[in-house]
């Protein structure tokens, strides 16, 4: 049986070109209403996702699961329009996500899923740090929201395969992320001015672990790449967390 969204999102024809020229839209609607008030811009952002909730109430989890990374990239563009001031930064973030909703996000192949589950939690979790950065949130909200984050990555990345583990994998990730969270945002550290540690740890070991299973659920790991990309993931957490200022406790 086709989803709520199948169902509803035309293949072809006039009324596919209406969609995706109302998805490209989307972005620059969004980024005038946030000159007028943020909360104009986030009811339309909730309003544009409303298939989501067009089911019957016991598949709205599944569904907002299903959704998850769609939403974490929508609502961290409204935190990146809202956290920068310039407007020519404002506008290519704009552009960025017409890329999303009309190129990236509608692929539904292997390489395309891997790719948005990347994108949603290293996106995500840029928003989550940003939001710290400005506003100061207790650490709790922010292993909280870690753990959502890369939990959805993670199963969304997951629906690539037929992987029996897949929630507890996603569990697990999840959980990791959050007590990495608990550990650094003790000394919380950003590069650039932009680049907080935990995501470029996150970022890291996730695509690190994502291409070993990636390549060897598609049965082209050997032992020659697995060593390979085991000893970069390795050699950039070692350079990220040792040569890192730990003098400077910013939390």
């Amino acid at each position: 049986m086709r989803s709520i969204r199948e169902r509803l999102k035309p293949k072809n024809g006039v009324p596919y070109v209406i969609h995706v020229g109302l998805n490209a839209l989307l972005p620059f609607l969004l980024f005038i209403l946030m000159h007028f008030d943020p909360w104009f811009a986030i009811i339309l952002f909730l309003i544009s996702k409303w298939r989501v909730l067009a089911v019957k109430p016991r598949y709205w989890l599944p569904n907002l699961r299903a959704n998850g990374i769609d939403i974490i990239i929508g609502l961290s563009y409204l935190e990146f329009l809202n956290h920068t001031s310039s407007e020519v930064v404002q506008l290519i973030f704009a552009v960025l996500y017409v890329i999303w909703l009309t190129v990236i996000k509608p692929r539904s192949s292997g390489i395309f899923i891997a790719m948005q589950a990347f994108f949603g939690q290293f996106i995500g979790l840029m928003a989550i740090f940003s939001f710290q950065s400005s506003l100061a949130p207790p650490l709790v909200l922010l292993i909280i929201a870690t753990w959502l984050v890369c939990y959805l990555a993670a199963r969304h990345f997951f629906t690539i395969f037929d992987e029996s583990f897949a929630s507890m994998y996603s569990h697990a990730w999840g959980y990791f992320s959050a007590a990495l969270v608990w550990v650094l945002g003790h000394w919380l550290l950003y590069y650039y001015g932009t680049y907080a540690q935990p995501t470029v740890l996150l970022s890291t070991i996730g695509l690190g672990l994502g291409s070993l299973y990636y390549l060897k659920e598609n049965d082209k790991l050997n032992n020659q790449n697995k060593k390979q990309i085991i000893m970069v993931m390795i050699a950039l957490v070692f350079v990220i967390v040792f040569l890192s200022d730990w003098s400077s406790k910013t939390f």
